[in-house]
Protein backbone atom coordinates (compact mmCIF):
# COMPACT_ATOMS: atom_id res chain seq x y z
CA UNK A 1 0.00 0.00 0.00
CA UNK A 2 2.81 2.43 0.83
CA UNK A 3 4.37 1.74 -2.57
CA UNK A 4 1.08 2.55 -4.31
CA UNK A 5 0.71 5.78 -2.36
CA UNK A 6 4.27 6.78 -3.21
CA UNK A 7 3.69 5.98 -6.88
CA UNK A 8 0.47 8.01 -6.96
CA UNK A 9 2.20 10.92 -5.28
CA UNK A 10 5.09 10.89 -7.73
CA UNK A 11 2.99 10.32 -10.83
CA UNK A 12 0.02 12.58 -10.20
CA UNK A 13 1.85 15.68 -9.06
CA UNK A 14 3.50 16.36 -12.45
CA UNK A 15 0.26 15.51 -14.21
CA UNK A 16 -1.58 18.02 -12.03
CA UNK A 17 0.86 20.70 -13.07
CA UNK A 18 0.43 19.78 -16.73
CA UNK A 19 -3.33 20.09 -16.30
CA UNK A 20 -2.70 23.53 -14.84
CA UNK A 21 -0.72 24.43 -17.96
CA UNK A 22 -3.61 23.26 -20.11
CA UNK A 23 -6.01 25.46 -18.17
CA UNK A 24 -3.70 28.45 -18.54
CA UNK A 25 -3.46 28.02 -22.31
CA UNK A 26 -7.08 26.88 -22.85
CA UNK A 27 -8.97 28.89 -25.47
CA UNK A 28 -12.68 29.52 -25.69
CA UNK A 29 -14.42 27.50 -28.38
CA UNK A 30 -16.80 30.31 -29.27
CA UNK A 31 -15.18 32.55 -31.88
CA UNK A 32 -17.10 35.65 -30.81
CA UNK A 33 -16.00 35.25 -27.21
CA UNK A 34 -12.45 34.70 -28.44
CA UNK A 35 -12.44 38.00 -30.30
CA UNK A 36 -13.81 39.88 -27.28
CA UNK A 37 -11.29 38.36 -24.92
CA UNK A 38 -8.20 39.05 -27.06
CA UNK A 39 -8.26 42.79 -26.38
CA UNK A 40 -8.31 42.26 -22.59
CA UNK A 41 -5.58 39.62 -22.39
CA UNK A 42 -2.26 40.61 -20.92
CA UNK A 43 -0.50 38.22 -23.32
CA UNK A 44 -2.01 36.45 -26.30
CA UNK A 45 -1.73 32.64 -26.57
CA UNK A 46 1.28 32.77 -28.91
CA UNK A 47 3.17 35.08 -26.55
CA UNK A 48 2.27 32.95 -23.53
CA UNK A 49 3.41 29.75 -25.19
CA UNK A 50 6.59 31.40 -26.42
CA UNK A 51 7.52 32.35 -22.84
CA UNK A 52 6.69 28.86 -21.56
CA UNK A 53 8.75 27.27 -24.33
CA UNK A 54 11.67 29.57 -23.55
CA UNK A 55 11.55 28.61 -19.87
CA UNK A 56 11.31 24.92 -20.76
CA UNK A 57 14.36 25.08 -23.01
CA UNK A 58 16.36 26.82 -20.29
CA UNK A 59 15.31 24.20 -17.76
CA UNK A 60 16.01 21.21 -20.00
CA UNK A 61 19.46 22.56 -20.84
CA UNK A 62 20.26 21.95 -17.16
CA UNK A 63 18.35 18.74 -16.45
CA UNK A 64 19.54 16.97 -19.59
CA UNK A 65 23.19 17.50 -18.65
CA UNK A 66 22.74 15.99 -15.17
CA UNK A 67 24.85 12.88 -14.67
CA UNK A 68 22.51 10.19 -13.38
CA UNK A 69 25.44 7.83 -12.77
CA UNK A 70 27.79 10.01 -10.75
CA UNK A 71 25.26 12.60 -9.63
CA UNK A 72 24.15 12.47 -6.02
CA UNK A 73 21.52 14.38 -4.11
CA UNK A 74 23.83 17.36 -3.70
CA UNK A 75 24.32 17.65 -7.46
CA UNK A 76 20.56 17.44 -7.98
CA UNK A 77 19.94 20.25 -5.47
CA UNK A 78 22.62 22.38 -7.16
CA UNK A 79 20.96 21.75 -10.52
CA UNK A 80 17.53 22.79 -9.21
CA UNK A 81 18.91 25.98 -7.66
CA UNK A 82 20.68 26.78 -10.93
CA UNK A 83 17.47 26.22 -12.91
CA UNK A 84 15.47 28.53 -10.66
CA UNK A 85 18.17 31.20 -10.68
CA UNK A 86 18.55 31.08 -14.45
CA UNK A 87 14.81 31.27 -15.08
CA UNK A 88 14.42 34.14 -12.61
CA UNK A 89 17.18 36.09 -14.36
CA UNK A 90 15.87 35.43 -17.85
CA UNK A 91 12.28 36.06 -16.76
CA UNK A 92 13.31 39.55 -15.63
CA UNK A 93 15.31 40.19 -18.81
CA UNK A 94 12.51 38.91 -21.05
CA UNK A 95 9.95 41.00 -19.18
CA UNK A 96 12.02 44.16 -19.65
CA UNK A 97 12.51 43.40 -23.36
CA UNK A 98 8.77 42.80 -23.76
CA UNK A 99 8.01 46.23 -22.27
CA UNK A 100 10.57 47.87 -24.57
CA UNK A 101 8.98 46.17 -27.58
CA UNK A 102 5.45 47.12 -26.49
CA UNK A 103 6.32 50.77 -25.89
CA UNK A 104 8.22 50.91 -29.19
CA UNK A 105 5.24 49.51 -31.09
CA UNK A 106 2.92 52.09 -29.55
CA UNK A 107 5.47 54.76 -30.42
CA UNK A 108 5.36 53.64 -34.05
CA UNK A 109 1.56 53.80 -34.01
CA UNK A 110 1.68 57.31 -32.57
CA UNK A 111 4.17 58.36 -35.24
CA UNK A 112 1.91 57.06 -38.01
CA UNK A 113 -1.13 58.73 -36.47
CA UNK A 114 0.63 62.10 -36.30
CA UNK A 115 1.88 61.67 -39.86
CA UNK A 116 -1.69 60.96 -40.98
CA UNK A 117 -2.85 64.20 -39.35
CA UNK A 118 -0.40 66.27 -41.39
CA UNK A 119 -0.55 64.26 -44.63
CA UNK A 120 -0.22 66.54 -47.66
CA UNK A 121 -2.89 64.83 -49.73
CA UNK A 122 -5.25 61.87 -49.87
CA UNK A 123 -2.66 59.64 -51.55
CA UNK A 124 -0.13 60.16 -48.77
CA UNK A 125 -2.80 59.51 -46.14
CA UNK A 126 -3.80 56.25 -47.83
CA UNK A 127 -0.16 55.10 -47.88
CA UNK A 128 0.15 55.79 -44.14
CA UNK A 129 -3.04 53.88 -43.35
CA UNK A 130 -1.93 50.98 -45.55
CA UNK A 131 1.34 50.80 -43.60
CA UNK A 132 -0.53 50.63 -40.29
CA UNK A 133 -3.02 47.88 -41.12
CA UNK A 134 -2.51 44.23 -42.11
CA UNK A 135 -1.66 43.81 -45.83
CA UNK A 136 -4.60 41.46 -46.38
CA UNK A 137 -7.02 44.09 -45.08
CA UNK A 138 -5.37 46.84 -47.12
CA UNK A 139 -5.64 44.74 -50.29
CA UNK A 140 -9.46 44.66 -50.15
CA UNK A 141 -9.92 48.36 -49.35
CA UNK A 142 -10.67 50.88 -52.09
CA UNK A 143 -9.98 54.62 -52.06
CA UNK A 144 -13.36 55.37 -50.52
CA UNK A 145 -12.63 52.99 -47.65
CA UNK A 146 -9.27 54.62 -47.00
CA UNK A 147 -10.78 58.11 -47.14
CA UNK A 148 -13.59 57.14 -44.77
CA UNK A 149 -11.12 55.68 -42.30
CA UNK A 150 -8.93 58.75 -42.63
CA UNK A 151 -11.87 61.01 -41.79
CA UNK A 152 -12.81 59.02 -38.71
CA UNK A 153 -9.21 59.03 -37.50
CA UNK A 154 -9.02 62.78 -38.02
CA UNK A 155 -12.03 63.23 -35.73
CA UNK A 156 -10.30 61.49 -32.84
CA UNK A 157 -8.96 63.57 -29.93
CA UNK A 158 -5.43 64.92 -30.18
CA UNK A 159 -2.84 62.21 -29.41
CA UNK A 160 -0.31 62.52 -26.57
CA UNK A 161 3.02 64.10 -27.29
CA UNK A 162 4.89 60.88 -26.57
CA UNK A 163 4.31 57.31 -25.47
CA UNK A 164 4.85 56.36 -21.84
CA UNK A 165 4.99 53.06 -20.03
CA UNK A 166 1.62 52.24 -18.44
CA UNK A 167 0.05 49.73 -16.07
CA UNK A 168 -0.62 47.23 -18.87
CA UNK A 169 3.09 47.20 -19.68
CA UNK A 170 3.91 46.36 -16.07
CA UNK A 171 1.25 43.62 -16.01
CA UNK A 172 2.67 42.15 -19.19
CA UNK A 173 6.21 42.25 -17.78
CA UNK A 174 5.06 40.43 -14.63
CA UNK A 175 3.18 37.88 -16.76
CA UNK A 176 6.27 37.23 -18.89
CA UNK A 177 8.38 36.77 -15.77
CA UNK A 178 5.89 34.34 -14.22
CA UNK A 179 5.50 32.27 -17.38
CA UNK A 180 9.27 31.86 -17.73
CA UNK A 181 9.74 31.09 -14.04
CA UNK A 182 6.76 28.79 -13.51
CA UNK A 183 7.45 26.79 -16.66
CA UNK A 184 10.41 25.18 -14.91
CA UNK A 185 8.44 24.02 -11.85
CA UNK A 186 6.75 20.94 -13.41
CA UNK A 187 10.10 19.75 -14.81
CA UNK A 188 11.95 19.91 -11.48
CA UNK A 189 9.11 18.53 -9.34
CA UNK A 190 10.16 14.90 -10.03
CA UNK A 191 13.60 15.66 -8.54
CA UNK A 192 11.86 16.83 -5.37
CA UNK A 193 9.55 13.82 -5.09
CA UNK A 194 11.90 11.09 -6.35
CA UNK A 195 15.26 10.85 -4.58
CA UNK A 196 16.96 8.55 -7.09
CA UNK A 197 18.42 10.69 -9.92
CA UNK A 198 17.83 8.23 -12.76
CA UNK A 199 14.05 7.67 -12.34
CA UNK A 200 13.66 11.35 -11.42
CA UNK A 201 15.32 12.37 -14.68
CA UNK A 202 13.10 10.02 -16.67
CA UNK A 203 9.99 11.42 -15.01
CA UNK A 204 11.23 14.97 -15.57
CA UNK A 205 11.82 14.33 -19.26
CA UNK A 206 8.38 12.77 -19.53
CA UNK A 207 6.78 15.86 -17.99
CA UNK A 208 8.73 18.14 -20.34
CA UNK A 209 7.67 16.14 -23.41
CA UNK A 210 4.05 16.20 -22.24
CA UNK A 211 4.20 19.97 -21.73
CA UNK A 212 5.66 20.48 -25.19
CA UNK A 213 2.92 18.35 -26.73
CA UNK A 214 0.09 20.01 -24.78
CA UNK A 215 1.45 23.45 -25.63
CA UNK A 216 1.71 22.61 -29.33
CA UNK A 217 -1.77 21.07 -29.31
CA UNK A 218 -3.39 24.14 -27.74
CA UNK A 219 -1.39 26.51 -29.92
CA UNK A 220 -2.70 24.62 -32.97
CA UNK A 221 -6.21 24.95 -31.59
CA UNK A 222 -5.74 28.71 -31.41
CA UNK A 223 -4.07 28.99 -34.84
CA UNK A 224 -6.25 26.53 -36.73
CA UNK A 225 -3.46 24.04 -37.47
CA UNK A 226 -3.82 20.23 -37.18
CA UNK A 227 -3.67 19.59 -33.42
CA UNK A 228 -1.92 16.21 -33.08
CA UNK A 229 0.75 16.82 -35.76
CA UNK A 230 1.46 20.28 -34.34
CA UNK A 231 1.84 18.83 -30.84
CA UNK A 232 4.30 16.21 -32.13
CA UNK A 233 6.16 18.85 -34.16
CA UNK A 234 6.48 21.03 -31.07
CA UNK A 235 8.00 18.12 -29.15
CA UNK A 236 10.55 17.50 -31.90
CA UNK A 237 11.41 21.19 -32.30
CA UNK A 238 11.67 21.68 -28.54
CA UNK A 239 14.07 18.76 -28.14
CA UNK A 240 16.14 19.95 -31.13
CA UNK A 241 16.41 23.42 -29.60
CA UNK A 242 17.44 21.94 -26.26
CA UNK A 243 20.11 19.87 -28.01
CA UNK A 244 21.37 22.92 -29.87
CA UNK A 245 21.47 24.93 -26.65
CA UNK A 246 23.49 22.24 -24.87
CA UNK A 247 25.82 21.76 -27.86
CA UNK A 248 26.60 25.49 -27.95
CA UNK A 249 27.29 25.57 -24.22
CA UNK A 250 24.07 27.37 -23.26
Amino acid sequence: MEILILFAKNALAPLAVICGLALVLRQDDAETAELKEQSSRVLNPVERWSEILFGLIMTLSFTCTLSVVAGGREEVVTMMVSVLGCNVAWGIIDGVLYVIGSVSERGRSLRLFKALRVARNAGAARAIIAEAIPPTVASVMNDADFDSLRQRLANLPDPPERVRMNADDLKSAVAVFLFVLLSCIPVIIPFVLIHEPKPALRASNGVAIAMLFVGGYLLARYSGFPKIPTGITMVVLGLLMVGLTIALGG
